[in-house]
């Protein structure tokens, strides 16, 4: 994302990476004129794909958030902010041996990478790095998705590019965009559905919806400053993809009284992530400023008129890991996960776990989401798990 913490002091860190930080301006909130076939819309995208996605029969289903690798060049790129006694043998392999402990770990069902998957300006080549930076959950034949941050295009790859590539390596179910579109923003954007348990009634439902947005790069416009944002075509496509799984969710068979419950992953982080902050109502840490788009796009009031989506997780801030609840959705940061990634020495890298559980029914079946849990792994002798949260929960307000 930007440039490293001193591990010595965050605050000189913290002021290093504002000098850095590229400038850019800000679209115009403007109309988009965006043409949108709705009958292909949400459920009918990649089908085939998203029917690998499902409760398993323990009722959980778990998603394994993996934030701002920053993979270049593999054993001969250097690791940033780690103590003087790890730098000599530390590299981009720490980054592919912390993912493989987590799989092992974990056993993940889904893997989510939450963009800066390589950091492009360090690659020599863009497309080699993206396969290594992936290869342990390609390796493990895991479902994977990933969205691009602010650095993935900085290479000998555009950002449709990379986009493209990553669309091309196994196991993913990543898109470059959603089908039946054909004006968007951005590369990236797309959803994906979590069916209920082989064998119960809502086998053929989806009970956990997973939206993917491209949250750009770096604003276009000279005369505002800072990063890009989620724009008026990415929340129209968003918009009416909620409303198309909604209707489904709350149709027959099983039909529910309200909507499936959504998480959205992309990587900037949105402006209200500041309200989180200023509540002092969140689990985990702040140790440097929100890096949001200097405006605010009105995302975060698309989600909450929609009202589906419970969490947004993001990426771009390493040495923030909070999350915390503000307008009913709850804000989330995965912590840096990779080590050529700016971070702070002594701080272990991290990464953020949420597991969706089905509630039995009284038929001893499985029914619809009961509760939405997540905590964070850090990589450290033991993996120790820290900050075990509830997310969201059926018996709380707003609960299906």
């Amino acid at each position: 994302m930007r440039p490293p913490l001193n591990g010595s002091s965050v605050s000189v860190g913290i002021k290093n990476m504002e000098e850095e930080k590229k400038t850019i301006g800000v679209r115009g909130l403007l109309a988009v004129a965006v043409v949108f076939c709705l009958c292909s819309l949400a459920v009918s995208t990649e089908e085939t794909k998203q029917k690998q996605l499902r409760l398993k029969e323990n009722g959980e289903f778990k998603i394994l958030q993996v934030a701002d690798m920053h993979y270049a060049d593999g054993k001969t790129t250097p690791c940033t902010n780690v103590l003087p006694s790890e730098k000599v043998s530390c590299s981009d392999l720490n980054t592919t041996a912390f993912l493989h402990r987590m799989i092992l770990a974990e056993k993940p069902d889904l893997i989510v990478f939450t963009g800066d998957n390589i950091y492009a300006a360090d690659a020599t080549d863009a497309a080699r790095s993206l396969d290594a930076a992936f290869a342990p959950a390609i390796s493990a034949s895991i479902p994977w998705a990933a969205v691009l941050g602010n650095h993935d295009q900085q290479s000998n790859l555009s950002r449709e590019g990379v986009m493209k590539h990553i669309v091309t390596l196994k196991h993913t179910l990543s898109q470059v965009n959603p089908a039946g579109v054909d004006l968007i923003d951005g590369f990236g954007n797309y959803n994906l559905e979590v069916h209920g348990v082989e064998g119960s009634g809502f086998e053929n439902k989806s009970v956990l919806n997973l939206y993917f947005l491209d949250s750009g790069d770096y604003s276009k416009f000279p005369s505002i400053s800072k990063y890009d944002w989620i724009k008026p075509s990415q929340q129209l496509w968003f918009q009416r993809t909620s409303l198309e799984l909604q209707r489904a969710y709350m149709s027959k068979p099983e039909a529910q009284e309200g909507p499936a419950p959504g998480l959205a992953y992309f990587h900037i982080p949105l402006p209200e992530f500041t309200n989180v902050v200023n509540s002092s109502n969140y689990t985990g840490v702040k140790q440097e400023p929100i890096s949001s788009a200097s405006v605010n796009s009105g995302f975060f009031s698309t989600l909450v008129e929609a009202g589906d989506v419970k969490a947004v997780f993001n990426g771009h801030d390493h040495v923030n890991d909070f999350c915390g609840e503000y307008t009913g959705i709850q804000l989330c940061y995965a912590g840096g996960f990779g080590y050529h990634a700016y971070g702070k020495a002594g701080w272990a890298r991290r990464a953020r776990v949420v597991v969706a559980t089905l509630e039995k029914t009284e038929e001893a079946s499985w029914g619809p989401l009961k509760s939405i849990k997540t905590w964070k792994r850090l990589d450290d002798q033991n993996l120790s798990t820290i900050d075990v949260q509830v997310l969201w929960s059926n018996n709380t307000p707003g609960g299906t």
